[in-house]
């Protein structure tokens, strides 16, 4: 890598702290740690971290509070949410607290290595905090948002993941299992129905007439495909 990308871990656990910290030290990053959510504000704050890996469950101030503390100082850079269990990450879809994306425990240490990788590669080929333009909208996947018209307009966590990906294919028809994959990831029990749901939301938010897309558009039989000059 040619710039030191800083990590913040904050996790309570310190037996999987070390191990995630070794980990990602020998993949070359430099990890800032803590152990509880005010200790991990004080530094984030203060390092400006690349990536926070952030635990849901903190002694004192929880995960989401931490997040939102961030946000609301300006730190735009991505936070990754670790949760314990599935129905955390429902939590975390319903109220936005400008989580990033997120990851389900116990993960395998691999998965996390080419999530972050994956992040990086995107996010800091551009110098400033990603963002996306189309048709007088511009998308900024790190935070959620879409303004549209001038308005801000907040996505989920899924819908984040499927625009953000349309928006690197434009043009480019995509089947649903490549999609279904992009989104909810290797063990993904989800079915084509729910995929569509997210669609259907997302061009609530993105289209001017959602019954007739200009941009998200079905191509019958195989998936969809975004539209876009």
């Amino acid at each position: 890598m040619s710039k030191e990308i800083k990590i913040a871990l904050v996790e309570d656990d310190e037996n999987l702290r070390f191990l995630v910290a070794e980990r990602l030290e020998s993949e070359g990053y430099k990890v800032l740690e803590a152990g509880n959510g005010e200790d991990a504000e004080q530094m984030i704050i203060a390092e400006q971290p690349d990536i926070v890996l952030l635990d849901w469950m903190l002694p004192g101030k929880q995960g989401s509070d931490v997040c939102s503390s961030i946000r609301e100082k300006g730190f735009d850079k991505l936070v990754i949410m670790m949760t314990a269990k599935a129905q955390d990450v429902d939590k975390i879809e319903a109220y936005n607290f400008g989580v990033s994306d997120y990851i389900t425990k116990p993960f395998n240490m691999d998965v996390l290595i080419a999530m972050i990788d994956n992040k990086i590669k995107f996010s800091l080929n551009s110098d400033k905090a990603e963002s996306y333009r189309f048709s007088g909208m511009e998308h900024h996947p790190n935070t959620h948002l879409l303004i549209k018209d001038g308005r801000k307009v907040e996505l989920t966590i899924l819908e984040n993941r499927i625009l953000l990906y349309f928006l690197k294919n434009k043009n480019k028809v995509i089947n649903r299992e490549e999609l279904m994959m992009e989104v909810w990831g290797y063990n993904a029990d989800v079915n084509t129905r729910t995929l569509d749901m997210h669609i259907v939301r997302l061009r609530k938010k993105i289209e001017d007439n959602p019954d007739s897309p200009q941009f998200l558009q079905t191509v019958r039989g195989i998936g969809y495909k975004f539209s876009h000059e």
